[in-house]
């Protein structure tokens, strides 16, 4: 009887806020249709949703309007289905996205349309599908996206210069790893803001050598970016565009002889770089200078451990944030090394600048026991004490007697004590000998 009152309850709960399709899965927040073999959404869904797996299904086509009723929804993952392409108005009403996972479809064209209205958007997924075209206002309105993924697709062109510190002042990846990139616009790419330039992943294309190429890379490869450091091997470029001629031009700079490469790039005068080496345990603070000068400044910091920080958004008692941007750390651990960004915007006069500050955070010093003066002083108390034994020492010893007058006295000592010796002996033998009386006595 309560199995069957079940349905009844959720439609007098929830009846006005979508029911959980039969085929989901359902709890708290979060509403699980992954692997269910849908071709089309469901009639109904949870409008209370945070969260929504629609992974690992057939669904090909997605209509104006598909999420309008889940105005809370923050994550969506429709990975692993048959999507060629999104209509235009498919996320109205989904203001609230902040991940968005795309990947392992069938898209050919990324257009202007699909994601707008998403400016709360974080993350955003496309790697793994058959796309071949990025229209250039793809992205415009994405102002809070932080990390957009490419990679393994057929691209031929990107227009970086459509990503710049106002319209994009968080965005810190861009995975264009694994396509068709051969000629790049090294200009727009030199350009880039500089958590973008750090966050760039070219490896594993099609890119033709030049002095303009290698320019850019040799001086990330200066910085140490670890796009590269992580993908060394998978860096190279063709000669003259011919794919069976290619160099691995982090590995072997030879074929660059020629190339003159400049002093390496000053940076913009609004980034500020600074390096600082702490102790475990201390605290830290890290201020957020810059060129600008305006009082209304908004910041934000990009942390190691944590992440994106802001005022509104932080909640750590070891942590704390600043009105004038300064972070203050209160008990550093090794964990917080690395690099720390800081990003200072002036909304009012649409202007960005960017300090960083390189933490490294060592153990304490301990004492060391050094064994070789140890050593050597043990060593010397040795000798000491064998010197002191062998010359200072009073000798007691008969055979050690310095011959001279006292040697009579001795000799005379010597004769004096057997003597009464002998008399001991003598006068303790007739007690030695004597026999012992029987005990008990016989009767």
């Amino acid at each position: 009887m309560t199995f069957r009152l079940y349905p009844l309850l959720v439609l007098l709960c929830h009846g006005s806020e979508g029911v959980c399709p039969p085929m989901c899965i359902c709890v708290s927040d979060t509403a699980g249709c992954s692997s269910c073999g849908l071709t089309k959404l469901p009639q109904s869904l949870p409008t209370y949703s945070v969260i929504l797996d629609l992974s690992h299904n057939y669904l090909s086509w997605l209509g104006v309007g598909s999420f309008k009723k889940m105005p809370k929804l923050e994550k969506l993952l429709l990975t692993h289905n048959e999507l060629v392409s999104l209509d235009e108005g498919v996320f109205t009403n989904a203001s609230s996205l902040r991940y968005l996972d795309l990947s392992s479809n069938k898209l050919r064209v990324v257009e202007q349309h699909y994601f707008q209205g998403l400016w709360k958007l974080e993350e955003l997924l496309l790697f793994n599908n058959k796309i071949t075209q990025l229209e250039a206002g793809m992205l415009n309105g994405l102002s809070s996206l932080k990390k957009a993924y490419f990679s393994l697709n057929q691209i031929t062109y990107f227009p970086f210069f459509s990503i710049t510190d106002h319209s994009h002042p968080f965005m810190s990846m861009l995975d264009l790893s694994s396509n068709r990139l051969s000629r790049l616009p090294w200009v727009d790419v030199k350009a880039l803001p500089m958590l973008v330039q750090r966050g760039l992943y070219l490896h594993n294309n099609s890119l033709i050598c030049d002095c303009s190429m290698y320019s850019v890379f040799w001086h990330w490869d200066l910085r140490g970016y670890e796009t590269l450091r992580d993908f060394t091997e998978e860096h190279t470029c063709t000669i003259y565009g011919n794919t069976r001629s290619f160099v691995r031009f982090l590995r072997q700079p030879r074929f660059f002889r020629n190339c003159t490469v400049e002093k390496p790039m000053s940076l913009p005068v609004t980034v500020f770089l600074s390096k600082l080496t702490v102790t475990e345990g201390e605290m830290v603070r890290l201020d957020c200078e810059t060129s600008l000068s305006s009082r209304d400044l908004s910041f934000a910091w990009l942390t190691p451990s944590k992440g994106y920080i802001t005022q509104t958004s932080i909640n750590d008692t070891l942590m704390n944030l600043f009105p004038n941007g300064t972070l203050d750390i209160q008990a550093t651990k090794v964990n917080d090394s690395g690099l720390y960004v800081c990003t200072a915007q002036d909304m009012k006069h649409a202007l960005n600048a960017t300090r960083e500050v390189n933490v490294t955070v060592v153990l304490p010093q301990t004492e060391t026991f050094n064994t070789g003066y140890t050593t050597l002083i043990a060593c010397m108390l040795s000798m000491l004490f064998i010197f002191v034994y062998l010359y200072l020492t009073p000798c007691r010893c008969s055979c050690c007697t310095q011959p001279g007058p006292r040697s009579v006295f001795s000799s005379s000592r010597r004769s004096h004590h057997r003597s009464q010796s002998s008399k001991r002996v003598a006068f303790m033998e007739p007690m030695l000998t004597e026999e012992k009386p029987e005990w008990p006595p016989k009767s």
